[in-house]
């Protein structure tokens, strides 16, 4: 009956041992989710902010008032474009207008 005994109270002791082990290996599984998930989380937020910021980045008048700014970049005038032919040769280039439009008049509504 001893033998018995002791048997039962080593298979009792092992079994809660392995309990406390599976719980502790359980709560360790559940805070790397948590922290998983908060993770997540803050990489959805930043990544909609990445997102707003790319669309302001991208207006028009921005780009175009950092070009003029930081690049000191101005418009093209007609004086200042170089047009080439096929074979690599400068072209003459088409002076303006009296009133600023190229020769032959202003140019068609929807051309431009």
């Amino acid at each position: 009956m001893a033998k018995l005994n002791a048997l039962l109270l080593s298979m009792l002791l092992l079994c809660a041992l392995l309990l406390v082990t599976s719980q502790h290996q359980a709560r360790k599984l559940f805070i790397d989710l948590e922290r998983a998930q908060a993770q997540a989380r803050r990489s959805e937020v930043q990544w909609k902010e990445l997102q707003l910021q790319q669309t302001q980045l991208a207006k028009h008048s921005l780009i175009d008032a950092a070009a003029r700014r930081e690049l000191k970049m101005q418009p093209v005038t007609p004086d200042r474009t170089l047009y080439m032919s096929p074979a690599g040769a400068p072209v003459a280039v088409p002076t303006a207008g009296p009133t600023g439009s190229p020769p032959g008049g202003p140019a068609p509504k929807g051309t431009r």
